[in-house]
């Protein structure tokens, strides 16, 4: 079975820091583009980050650039997705997401696998 499980979410002020994780299972991970999409209530879903496992290539939204690093550790499957100055239009369900396809994941859709996802509220 493949498994994306995400957590790390919850409730900050504005100016602080979360940390999700994404723990991979049930695929290769080596193989794979993983990353996170985010959606706010009323809002369509747009993509946040994504790592290339394989390389390392990193992409992130205009929105979050400077303030978000995306990071793996292969050796335990796992994506993080560090958050700093968080902003209440960070506010939003975050979802862990992985694709063979990079080109796939900046895309956004025809995803081949999601997670449940994580509830980031950030507080004015």
């Amino acid at each position: 079975d493949v498994q994306l499980q995400a957590s790390g979410g919850g409730l900050v002020q504005a100016g602080g820091s979360l940390r999700l994780s994404c723990a991979a299972s049930g695929f290769t991970f080596d193989d794979y583009a993983i990353g996170w999409f985010r959606q706010a209530p009323g809002r369509e879903r747009e993509g946040v980050s994504y790592i290339s496992s394989s390389d390392g290539s990193t992409h992130y939204a205009d929105s979050v650039k400077g303030r978000f690093t995306i990071s793996s550790d292969n050796a335990k499957n796992t994506v993080y997705l560090q958050m700093n100055s968080l902003k209440p239009e960070d506010t939003a369900v975050y979802y862990c997401a992985a694709d063979p396809l990079v080109a796939t994941m900046l895309r956004g859709y025809g995803v081949d696998y999601w997670g449940k996802g994580t509830l980031v509220t950030v507080s004015s």
